[in-house]
């Protein structure tokens, strides 16, 4: 299995397991009275936990996945800016030439 599939269900697996705890911990402590509507939602009450855990799962799961490719990446240390750069002062010396002006007519 190449390295970036496994990656990536490993990063869903944790988003989704995110996903359920974060439902479960809203639920318990009744954020915005969510359990209580749920609670009171008799039988169909189940269809909007599992719409929770799938949303959440799919937005926890992406930012999981774009985190660990952000951090794949390859540290560079090339200077980036002038702030970091020694700047070193360069003397030239500019010249004008004198141009006659032409009468006006």
């Amino acid at each position: 299995m190449p390295n970036l599939v496994r990656l990536y269900i490993q990063s869903v697996a944790i988003g989704f397991g995110l996903s359920a705890g974060f439902v479960a911990a809203m639920l318990w402590t009744n954020v915005a009275a969510v359990g209580a509507l749920i609670g009171g939602a008799g039988a169909m009450g189940w269809v909007a936990v599992a719409m929770l855990v799938m949303f959440f799962g799919v937005l926890f799961s992406g930012v999981q996945f774009a985190i660990r490719v952000m951090m794949l990446s390859e540290q560079d240390d090339t200077p980036r800016g002038a702030l970091r750069q020694q700047m070193i002062p360069i003397r030239i010396e500019a010249r004008a030439e004198q141009q006659k002006r032409q009468p006006r007519r």
